[in-house]
């Protein structure tokens, strides 16, 4: 399905992003992918400007264009009482510059059909304590998804996945943390990567601007105190 393709990958070395590499290549693609771990395709800090750079220079001068761009890379998270300035900057520049830059280096070189997923969070929508600087770039890049649906339009689709609980060591859970999901299972890398290359597919051709949300239904759950089996326990606080 992907023979002949070239799929950029960031933070591609392990956990949903090292999914998504492999599944690509069972598929045919040529994967380029970028991450602080070594290994490689090419090894870099996507908070720096001039690694972003280099990275792009060598994607084109070896294969001289992209066909799908995945920015994955995880961002820093860290809540209000301890994220300092340069850390939540840190934060947004991995999980929302980067991705806008990415795109903005590689949009000369962009082959006809492709297509841009961003990896998002259900956190875009939804927040637990201490989360700030994670929520803010996944909040970001939902949001850059469909900017960037309109400007490139005709040219490049554009469409983010926002997961849930993904556990990407393909743990099986029973009990509560699995019934608590309406699919009855927690997810695993698997699941986002069939729909990363489903909407870099031509079966996704009308599909653009979009945010698809895979995390077992939880998100779509009305929680009260001490309805349909819910209860609320208060940590105390020191």
């Amino acid at each position: 399905m992907f023979e002949n393709k070239v799929a950029v990958v960031t933070g591609g070395a392990k956990g949903i992003g090292k999914a998504i590499a492999e599944e690509f290549r069972k598929a045919g693609a040529t994967v380029c992918v970028i991450d602080l771990l070594p290994g490689g395709y090419f090894v870099g800090d996507l908070a720096d400007q001039a690694v972003l750079e280099n990275f792009a220079r060598k994607v084109i001068a070896d294969f001289g264009h992209v066909d799908y761009l995945i920015n994955n890379a995880l961002p820093l998270m860290k809540g209000i009482d301890t994220c300092t300035y340069e850390e939540f900057n840190y934060a947004l520049r991995v999980g929302v510059t980067a991705p806008f830059y990415l795109t903005k280096l590689f949009a000369p070189h962009f082959a006809p059909g492709a297509a841009i997923v961003n990896i998002s969070s259900s956190r875009d929508r939804m927040s637990q304590p201490q989360t700030e600087s994670y929520t803010a770039a996944k909040g970001g890049i939902s949001a850059l998804t469909h900017a960037l649906a309109v400007s490139l339009a005709g040219r490049v689709r554009v469409n983010s996945i926002s997961p849930g609980w993904i556990d990407t060591d393909y743990t099986v859970y029973q009990g509560p943390d699995a019934d608590q999901q309406p699919a009855g299972r927690v997810g695993n890398p698997t699941d986002i990567a069939n729909m990363v290359l489903y909407l870099c597919s031509d079966k996704a051709g009308f599909i653009t601007g979009e945010n698809i949300c895979i995390d077992g239904g939880m998100t779509r759950q009305m929680i009260y105190h001490n309805d349909f089996g819910w209860t609320l326990q208060r940590e105390e606080k020191g």
